[in-house]
């Protein structure tokens, strides 16, 4: 293995790179173009995209291609090579500043949610200077934003910088209210968590329902699951820790900063952490974390699995994204200092967050609304639907103590001592963390834990950036017009706390006493995506987002389609599967050992005088479940064959829902009893305990 500073970013067109290789010049106004989020110069792409080329050849690239994040959930790319012919049979290679700039693919064959008709085939693809090229398999790949022939933006990358752009501009307000008129620009930062699973590949391609679906749709439970909590932060098994050292490597070599890896809390279950970076290239970064831990795993024998919910009975996976705000300076809006109740603008950043997320607490359901995060949400290794905020307790007594017009010291952190001498003191932090909560302060940032391990980070960053951008916008006008600025400060505080008071809590998310709770504060209780996508069309949200040039209203509209229409064919899917399962497989394994059970039954009656009770009792069983099992699949295909006559997405979202999920549940209770008394040899699966514990 290399060292890790000779291969970290050997394979992006980084500042380093960029600095070699172009001119001085040249070199300066793309440095600037990055730094301060401008327009790119075209009359220098020319002379970068030659230095690009060159670079990538000296890689071993043959092609490139234009990288971008349609919304399917994953990325996309359309190879092109750098030939170009020059007659007599001979080629040069040339990659040039248009190319580098524009790309066109068929925007048709993407998600539109109706703004693109099939016949309306043009797309662009356009060059994000700010996020840095890299080779991966031989191709020169160009991060790119993604948009119809009218401009909507059809990808999840221009929405983010859109929003990047409205949070700059309100942030810059109010950091220069405070004297700081050397600040340039303000950047968001993230650094998203990501968990997975990991299965033997053999086992995998063992079960449709992985395959299809990326989560298992039947499965009894082992006699142990994750309740010894003795996997969590365990001794790494060795091929795990293999792939995880190849996979560092991969991500150093891409520019990623995979920082910590560990076991999760379920079996098979892990997680890799990144340093925080700026949001758009963190973005990026996560979309390549989730490629190449599927495809190293491969190399190992593996199956990287992400979907939220791909074992009932134990933890699903989940993304924390660690989300702040930093200005060029060096100045983070989020840090509290030793005296976080003499930091104004520590203070006014953190009420504008709790208004944001008060006011606009939809929006953050909304972010993480999938199919299979509505797996998640709610057991006991997610937040629950509800969105709340945990600050602790000193940080909300300095907020309570603003709001009631008294004077609050900030608490002396205390010395943790854990009684041997041997043991150096260290001082505790400000707050405990508590997991339970969907939206919890973090020491210099928030981290919001609600999103689904398959998803992109760039919604839920949208959502932020955008409501706190409106937040920041309110509070600069009030500042901007005061004649007391401090008290203003205050003002705007108690205001906060008045209004907004009902998000902070501070204790067990969990709890039944917290959603009655939540209800009588009228917080939303979002349970599932079909509940919750509807409010993105609201006139309070279509307002905030075309204010800020975020997104429009055709944009929304298409979004709320693509969400609705997905959810959809995700349960489609597993409908058709489980239909697939129980017929071919399920019910004739039934029939099988019932068939073996009545030939010992009449081998023992022909012996005479033999009890044959246990061998009946098991016949009984298994024909009950399995007349079970063929009476609901036979109402599933005609409640699958009504929701897909239903033309309106919401409705038809609502018959997934409420009726084919149901179906599917009550079918997998019976062919779960049945797996828990069929001997293996009989049953068509690896089962949960089989797979959980295979490497």
């Amino acid at each position: 293995m290399s060292k890790v500073d000779e291969i970290f970013g050997l394979n992006v067109f980084n500042d380093s790179v960029m600095k070699e290789r172009l001119p001085e010049d040249v070199y300066n106004i793309l440095k600037s173009t990055i730094k301060e989020g401008k327009t790119i110069d075209s009359s220098i792409a020319d002379t970068v995209a030659t230095a690009m080329k060159d670079w990538a050849i000296e890689k071993g690239a043959t092609h490139f291609t234009h990288w971008f994040q349609p919304l399917t959930g994953i990325t996309a790319e359309k190879h092109d090579s750098f030939i170009s012919p020059v007659g007599d049979g001979h080629i040069i290679m040339e990659f040039s500043g248009k190319e580098l700039i524009k790309g066109e693919p068929d925007a048709s064959s993407f998600p539109s949610g109706g703004l693109r008709a099939t016949f309306e085939a043009r797309g662009y693809t356009a060059w994000d200077p700010s996020s840095y090229a890299f080779v991966k398999d031989e191709t020169l790949c160009i991060p790119t934003a993604f948009c119809s022939y009218s401009g909507e933006a059809l990808d999840q990358k221009t929405p983010l910088l859109r929003s990047m752009e409205a949070i700059n501009k309100q942030a810059l307000r109010i950091v220069k209210l405070f004297g700081y008129e050397d600040v340039k620009r303000v950047n968001v930062t993230v650094g998203p968590e990501q968990e997975y699973f990991l299965v033997e590949k053999n086992m995998y391609e063992k079960r449709p329902d992985l395959i299809f679906c990326g989560r298992t749709l039947i499965g009894a439970m082992p006699p142990k699951g994750q309740e010894m909590d003795d996997h969590y932060f365990g001794v790494l098994k060795p091929r795990v820790a293999a792939f995880m050292r190849e996979l560092d490597n991969e991500l150093w070599k891409l520019g990623v900063l995979a920082k910590t890896e560990h076991n999760e809390a379920a079996p098979s279950q892990h997680e890799l952490a990144p340093i925080f970076t700026t949001i758009n290239i963190a973005a990026d970064h996560n979309q390549l974390t989730m490629e190449m831990m599927k495809k190293i795993a491969l190399k190992h024998g593996l199956v990287c699995l992400l979907h939220e919910k791909p074992f009932d009975g134990v933890n699903g996976s989940g993304k924390h994204n660690n989300w702040s705000l930093s200005t060029d300076t060096g100045i983070n809006f989020l840090k509290p200092g030793k005296k976080p109740d003499e930091n104004p603008l520590f203070l006014i950043s953190l009420a504008a967050v709790i208004a944001a997320v008060d006011e606009y607490q939809e929006l953050l359901r909304i972010a993480v609304a999938t199919a299979g995060n509505d797996h998640r949400l709610g057991a006991n290794e997610a937040p629950p639907a509800i969105i709340s905020i945990y600050l602790g307790d000193e940080l909300t007594g300095i907020l309570e103590a603003i709001e009631n017009g008294e004077h609050h010291d900030s608490a002396k952190r205390e010395k943790m001592n854990m009684g041997a001498d041997i043991i150096p003191s260290f001082r505790k932090d400000n707050a405990d963390r508590n997991r339970t909560s969907p939206f919890a302060f973090t020491g210099n940032k928030f981290e919001f834990r609600m999103l689904g391990s398959a998803s992109s980070i760039s919604d839920v960053n949208v959502m932020l950036n955008t409501m706190v951008a409106e937040i920041f916008s309110r509070f600069a006008d009030r500042l901007e017009k005061a004649v007391d600025f401090e008290g203003e400060i205050n003002a705007i505080i108690k205001d906060v706390m008045k209004n907004h008071k009902r998000i902070i809590f501070n204790g067990d998310g969990y709890s039944e006493e917290w959603k009655k709770e939540a209800e009588k504060r009228g917080l939303l209780n979002l349970a599932s995506t079909v509940d919750a996508i509807p409010l993105l069309s609201s006139e309070k949200n279509v307002s905030l987002f075309e204010k800020h040039k975020v997104l429009n209203s055709s944009e929304i509209n298409s979004r709320i389609d693509i969400i609705l229409e997905n959810y959809s064919k995700i349960i489609h899917i597993e409908a058709l599967t489980i239909l697939e399962m129980m017929n071919r497989e399920v019910m004739p394994a039934i029939v099988e050992y019932t068939n073996v059970l009545c030939t010992a039954v009449l081998d023992k009656n022909s012996i005479g005088g033999i009890n044959s009770t246990v061998e009946r009792e098991f016949i009984s069983r298994l024909s009950a479940a399995n007349k079970e099992i063929y009476s609901l699949s036979e109402k599933l295909k005609m409640t699958v064959a009504r929701a897909e006559r239903t033309e309106e997405v919401l409705e038809k979202a609502k018959i997934y829902h409420d009726e084919v999920l149901k179906l599917m549940s009550d079918i997998r209770k019976y062919a779960d009893s049945a797996e828990s008394v069929v001997p293996s040899k009989y049953w068509p699966y690896p089962s949960y305990g089989e797979i959980l514990s295979s490497i």
